[in-house]
């Protein structure tokens, strides 16, 4: 069975540049760029592992991440927190995501965090 991933982004370009690289792995892949959907997402599409931006418009991924890992349901889903912002990698423990990674990054690099997750 493949593994599933939601990859939440508010930057359109960027969910199609990921998606097309998991999809080649073979992963499962739902995109969404708002941050809101991600709950419903949660339930009717179960993800594995969440790639979800830190700086989005609208709600802050931190807080999206605090969320999914305060309910019980939602909370063993490993995150991976993406942000082009060089500071938010400090930020991102204290929501309680299991890793950060840089954008721009390389394809191995992505796949490399994502295997350490999900096999």
């Amino acid at each position: 069975m493949s593994n599933k991933i939601l990859v939440v982004d508010d930057d359109q370009s960027i969910l199609e540049a990921i998606s097309l690289i998991l999809e080649e792995e073979e992963y499962i892949v739902q995109t969404t760029t708002k941050g809101e959907e991600v709950y419903t997402k949660l339930h009717t599409f179960k993800p594995d592992l969440i790639l979800l931006d830190v700086l989005m418009s609208g709600k802050d991924g931190r807080e999206i991440c605090k969320k999914i890992k305060s309910d019980e349901k939602t909370k063993s889903i490993p995150i991976i927190m993406i942000s082009a912002h060089p500071s938010a990698e400090k930020s991102i423990k204290e929501c309680g995501a299991e890793d950060f990674l840089a954008k721009p990054f390389e394809t191995k690099d992505l796949l490399q965090k994502i295997s350490q997750f999900i096999s």
